[in-house]
């Protein structure tokens, strides 16, 4: 059966960006690249909220991003082959290919995309994971710690959230980022 995953990109302090809304300090290098393209070649399904949406577009809009690096274009190559679903209330369209718009996240709408996918799902975005995390529909949450402390931003979990989780995979890279996995209990 499929798992719905949470990836994450965060500062050692818990953040996805500073209080002035920047995550350049979580930009991957080529090895980090290669290693979430492996694991997200095992998806077949991207669950995004809208901000989350607009930042990833960028992988199909803008040749110049997969561009950058052999990395980069193997990313995005992988990125433009999977499912996408938008979940956006206010968002009035979708503007990339294999991408559907959905405008609630709710157990039935996690349930369906589960029986469509061909492989995992991952979801993305502190605030869409969080629902979902709420819905108890997460099967595994995989952090990629950056070597960076901002103080303050945008939280990857929500207050008041208690999972019990159990450690799967750990793993450093050269630059100092760690991905930690690990299943929820």
């Amino acid at each position: 059966m499929s798992r719905v995953i949470y990836s994450v990109a965060s500062s050692l302090d818990g953040y996805i960006n500073d209080p002035q809304g920047d995550f350049s300090w979580a930009v991957p290098d080529e090895e980090v690249i290669a290693a979430l393209t492996e694991d997200a070649a095992r998806a077949s399904t991207f669950l995004y909220g809208r901000r989350m949406y607009e930042t990833m577009a960028v992988w199909e809009t803008d040749p110049t991003t997969a561009d950058q690096s052999p990395e980069s274009a193997n990313w995005a190559r992988m990125w433009k082959a999977a499912d996408k679903i938008v979940f956006s209330r206010t968002l009035p369209k979708v503007w990339t290919e294999r991408t559907r718009l959905e405008r609630e996240l709710t157990i039935e709408a996690i349930e369906r995309a589960i029986s469509e996918a061909s492989g995992d799902l991952t979801i993305e975005g502190p605030t869409l994971a969080g629902e979902a995390l709420r819905l108890g529909r997460v099967d595994v949450v995989e952090v990629l710690v950056c070597p960076a402390i901002v103080g303050a931003g945008t939280p990857i979990f929500p207050e008041g959230l208690r999972l019990d989780l159990s450690l799967d995979r750990a793993r450093r890279f050269d630059n100092g980022m760690m991905q930690v996995t690990y299943d929820v209990r």
